[in-house]
């Protein structure tokens, strides 16, 4: 059997080309979710795939960065089908992980994977940075009160009573009565 494996990282992206490409290249079925590709978490699809797949299926995805972000989350992956004998495939890659050429260049298109997603982060963090200076990004409006919760604190309420009254987990509670200001 012939599976595939489509993933987009954002609600705003769409499954549509992946599945029609995994599709056109046989698949007989596809499992498809929308998560973050830089870490194993959530990825309930990929998990069911690696649970019920067996020996001489096949793995098909559309390129190797929509299977993982991350070098060592690919390798697991890799290491999982090969333990099972699933073979991995790319629609618009060539992949053979059962040469050293094949798997080196699987390994290469991860490092690649990888990298791209560390650039994009570090681009992130540029534009943020520059936004807070030109005081045109101030981050999340604070959620919780932390007047309040000083106030009732010392009113002689303890952290249960004051995250329940202020519908807040008494952890952030903690975090405020921690902080001294």
């Amino acid at each position: 059997m012939i599976y595939g494996y489509a993933r987009v990282s954002t609600t705003d992206q769409d499954l549509a080309i992946q599945r029609a490409a995994l599709t056109a290249a046989g698949c007989v079925e596809v499992r498809a979710e929308t998560v973050s590709g830089t870490s194993r978490t959530g990825r309930h699809e990929m998990d069911a795939l690696l649970t019920f797949m067996r020996k001489g299926d096949t793995l098909m995805v559309t390129r190797i960065d929509r299977l993982a972000r991350s070098i060592g989350d690919l390798q697991d992956i890799v290491r999982a089908l090969k333990a099972k004998g699933v073979a991995l495939k790319a629609t618009e890659q060539p992949i053979d992980t059962s040469t050293a050429a094949g798997k080196a260049f699987l390994d290469m298109l991860g490092v690649f994977a990888e990298f791209e997603t560390n650039l994009r982060r570090e681009r992130q963090a540029e534009g943020i940075a520059k936004a807070k200076a030109e005081g045109v990004y101030e981050g999340r409006k604070p959620t919780i009160d932390v007047v309040k919760v000083r106030e009732l604190r010392g009113q002689g309420l303890g952290a249960t009573e004051i995250a329940q009254q202020l519908s807040i987990g008494r952890a952030s509670v903690y975090r405020v009565l921690s902080v001294q200001k």
